[in-house]
Parts: C-alpha cells; sequence; structure tokens
C-alpha cells in the first residue's frame, strides 16, 4: 500500500507521525516543527504573526490583541499545500495560540478542487487524550496496530516511573510555572505529570487550560519545588526572560528558593509538547523531585539548576 502523503502543523503531530514509523510520508511541516532535527529539511507551511523575540509579557500582549479581534496567530500557506496535495493534514483544536486551527485549513483549502485532504484534529487536554490523539493519527494512516504498540510502550514506562516515585516517603509540592510575566500555572497534562513524579502540585487542574496566579499567591503557597517550563520556550529564552519574577522582593525568602530547588525545563521541546516526549518529562520530573530515587541522565538538556 502507498503511504499516504501527510502534512502535520504542529510540533507534536510530527513527533507522533515519526515515532510511528511514517516521518518519511511527511512532505511539509509548521514552522516549529524541529523533532526530530530531520524534519527541518523539509518546508514549512505556516509562520507566525508573533515576533517572538519580544518579551514574555510583551508577547501575551500581542497574543491578546490578536485573538481579541478573532484572529488565528498563524499564517497557513494556502499555495504550497495545493501544489503537495497532501492526503493527510494533522492539526488540532486544543490551543488557538498552539497550532494552525481547522478554520485557518478551511481557509486555505476551500477553493481546491478535487478530493480534499482528511483533516485530522487533535485535542489533548489531558494524558488520556494524548492516548486517543496518537491512535486516531495510526487510524488515518491506516497503523492502528501501530498506535497501540507505542501507546502501551509509552505507558509501560511512565507506569515504571509512576511506581517507584510513590515509594517516596516525601511528596514535595511544586509549583510549576508555564508562563512567567503574566505568571501563569502549568494545565492540562502537566498536573498529572507532577502527581505521577511524586510531587504534590499546587496550582493548575489536570484536564484544564493553564490558568493564570498570582505573585501573592506564589509567595503565600511557599512550594518546596519550583519549575519554570515556560510554553514555547527553551531553557536560555526563559533565563532571559527570568528577572520578571527574580526581581520581586520576596523572591529570595520563597522555600524553594531557599533550599536551592528552582529549575528551569526545556518547555518548548517537551512538557508543552503532547505527543511521546511527555515520558521525557515525566522522567525530567521525577530526578528533579526525587534525585535520590531516579537519574536519567536530562540535567543539561531538559533541565538545568537556577
Amino acid at each position: 500500500m502507498t503511504e499516504p502523503n501527510v502534512v502535520t502543523l504542529l510540533a507534536s503531530a510530527t513527533e507522533i507521525v515519526c515515532a510511528l514509523g511514517y516521518e518519511e510520508a511527511i512532505v511539509a511541516r509548521s514552522h516549529e516543527c524541529d523533532y526530530p532535527i530531520s524534519v527541518t529539511k523539509l518546508p514549512a507551511c505556516t509562520e507566525s504573526k508573533i515576533d517572538t523575540r519580544k518579551s514574555s509579557r510583551e508577547i501575551d500582549d500581542q497574543v491578546k490583541s490578536i485573538v481579541e479581534q478573532g484572529l488565528s496567530v498563524y499564517r497557513v500557506d494556502g499555495d504550497l499545500l495545493k501544489k503537495l496535495q497532501p492526503d493527510v493534514i494533522v492539526t488540532q483544536t486544543q490551543c488557538e495560540v498552539c497550532a494552525a486551527s481547522p478554520k485557518d485549513l478551511d481557509r486555505a483549502v476551500r477553493d481546491w478542487t478535487g478530493t480534499e485532504p482528511r483533516i485530522v484534529s487533535l485535542e489533548p487536554n489531558a494524558l488520556c487524550d494524548v492516548w486517543v490523539d496518537i491512535q486516531n493519527v495510526a487510524k488515518v494512516l491506516d497503523a492502528p496496530d501501530r498506535g497501540e504498540r507505542l501507546v502501551a510502550e509509552l505507558q509501560k514506562r511512565m507506569s515504571a516511573v509512576e511506581v517507584r516515585a510513590s515509594q517516596s516517603a516525601h511528596h514535595p509540592s511544586i509549583a510549576c510555572i508555564e508562563w512567567i510575566d503574566p505568571l501563569m500555572a502549568g494545565g492540562n497534562w502537566v498536573p498529572e505529570l507532577v502527581e505521577m513524579a511524586g510531587g504534590a502540585n499546587i496550582f493548575g487542574e489536570a484536564g484544564r487550560h493553564s490558568p493564570s496566579m498570582t505573585w501573592d499567591a506564589l509567595c503565600q503557597a511557599n512550594p518546596d519545588v519550583i519549575l519554570i517550563l515556560p510554553c514555547g520556550y527553551d531553557i536560555a529564552e526563559s533565563r532571559r526572560n527570568l528577572p520578571a519574577i527574580t526581581s520581586q522582593p520576596e523572591w529570595p525568602n520563597i522555600r524553594a528558593v531557599t533550599k536551592g530547588r528552582v529549575y528551569l525545563a526545556d518547555g518548548n521541546q517537551y512538557f508543552n509538547r503532547p505527543g511521546p516526549r511527555l515520558a521525557e518529562s515525566l522522567e525530567i520530573m521525577a530526578e528533579l523531585f526525587h534525585p535520590e530515587l531516579f537519574d536519567f541522565g536530562h540535567e543539561g538538556v531538559g533541565w538545568e539548576r537556577l
């Protein structure tokens, strides 16, 4: 059977397709798809309207301004899609800031003639949804068995971490910061990962979008551990924006700071991509929360100490 031509408009979707063994079927990607590194040779059929060189606060202002106008933060290259004539396009409906939505695609392909591509829209609100999304992509690729195997492998790997972490008598309180300015906490699957890694999540609720949080609330919670994993930021970019919180007069008195347990994680590559590398994300948390039990070797790549 001939493999379908696939366009992935979401970094996690690209990782899912590749993990299923269909990297060679991908003919185009989004501008944010960069893993595995080999996919970067493919043409990008989206671009962002956001100037990502700006500060955390300025990026937030840009996004809010565009969304309030009922517009998308992405442009889709309809001409390129027409030229490539993909059989399958994978995008998402979970977050209008994360990737091109079906609405964006409708604009790009509405005047096509002939057979239109199958649009697979992922909606990962919680960890269980990620497994469903993987299986849905596998089904569209006519490889349901591969989807079942991949999900089973990831669940087994993560379950082993959860079981070992549960053996610890200490479950530190955790504050996950998903955006620096304004402050936002980790939501969706992040609280689930915290609990699986043997931590006690303070802010954010599993299955719900990342909530806003206040500086006062963070200080009052006085967490044992602070994990900074901003959406779309690597570790270097997170460091660049850190003064927005580390310059606050109360910062030195927070328990996590006094104990030297503030960590920066690569939110862009790991925690904010609802795909196969959520397994690595869990491992990162586990070795941060319980270094006496875990050492997966992610320090220096997936996370750093403040």
